[in-house]
C-alpha cells in the first residue's frame, strides 16, 4: 500500500486548507485511516481518524469543532478539512491506513504517507 498526501501550503491564521490522501496498490476500504502531525524534536501525534465505512471518526481535542475527517471509498481517498487555523497547527501532517486496535497509537497504523507541510503565519 503506497499513501499520497497533498494540500498542504501556507495560509494565514484563522483560514483554511483541505489536505488529501490517496492509496494505491490495495483498496483500503476496510481499513481505518488517520491522520497524525509531528514538529521538529516533537513525537508524532494523533490528530483525527475515521473507520472503515466513514461513519465513526475521533479528534484529538485540540482540533475539535475545526478540523473534519471524511473519506470517498470507492477512491480509497481520505480528507481532513482543516478551518480555522492556528500558528500551532503548524506542522508536517502524515496520513496513515491501519487496524490496529488503538485508534490513537502510532503503532496501529501500519502503513504511512510522506508527509504535507502545513504552515500558518499569525
Amino acid at each position: 500500500v503506497q499513501l499520497q498526501a497533498s494540500g498542504g501550503g501556507l495560509v494565514q491564521a484563522g483560514g483554511s486548507l483541505r489536505l488529501s490522501c490517496a492509496a494505491s496498490g490495495r483498496s483500503v476500504s476496510d481499513w481505518r485511516m488517520a491522520w497524525f502531525r509531528q514538529g521538529p524534536g516533537n513525537e508524532r501525534e494523533f490528530v483525527a481518524a475515521i473507520n472503515w465505512s466513514g461513519t465513526t471518526t475521533w479528534y484529538t481535542d485540540s482540533v475539535k469543532g475545526r478540523f473534519t475527517i471524511s473519506r470517498e471509498t470507492a477512491k480509497d481517498t481520505v480528507f481532513l478539512q482543516m478551518n480555522n487555523l492556528k500558528p500551532e497547527d503548524m506542522t508536517v501532517y502524515y496520513c496513515a491506513a491501519g487496524y490496529g486496535t488503538e485508534i490513537k497509537r502510532r503503532n496501529s497504523y501500519q502503513y504511512w504517507g510522506q508527509g504535507t507541510q502545513v504552515t500558518v503565519s499569525s
